[in-house]
């Protein structure tokens, strides 16, 4: 795969921006595990071999066991591995990420709200969007991933 340009040197503005929304995400409160659990599963879903990879190292950087992040894309078959919060954050992830699929269902919402209070969702929702923009942005330019430069 050949990177066909480094938006972050062409709209640096842009790219800053995004960074803003990933600090604010950050500083939310959320759990950063939790967040990069999300951030996997939305890369998984897209396709985004860039973000696959960092969140992957990310996770194991954080002290995942590779057993948690090997079943991460069946998360609803694990049983007991993701907890009532990494469940809820990751049903309302794949709902989100897929909306020209799923409308984000009242029930759906009703899951969401029975774990997390309004303003967690709000910023979980807000990490859901960055994570789906990066993906793209990823794609898109064809970020080489790290394991690929690495050989």
């Amino acid at each position: 795969m050949t990177s066909r340009l480094d938006y972050n040197q062409i709209a640096p503005a842009g790219a800053k921006a995004l960074g803003g929304v990933y600090g604010y995400v950050m500083q939310s409160g959320l759990p950063s595990v939790l967040l990069e659990l999300v951030y996997l599963r939305i890369s998984q879903i897209n396709n985004c071999a860039y973000c696959l990879d960092m969140h992957t190292r990310d996770l194991l950087k954080k002290g995942q066991k590779i057993e948690k992040i090997a079943l991460l894309q069946a998360w609803a078959e694990a049983g007991n591995l993701f907890d009532e919060r990494e469940r809820a954050a990751l049903a309302w992830a794949e709902s989100v990420t897929r909306v020209a699929e799923t409308g984000v269902p009242n029930d759906a919402y009703e899951a969401a709200r029975a774990v997390f209070d309004e303003k967690e969702l709000v910023d979980l929702t807000i990490a859901i969007s960055l994570m789906n923009s990066y993906n793209r942005m990823a794609i898109s330019f064809r970020n080489t991933p790290h394991a690929a430069i690495e050989g």
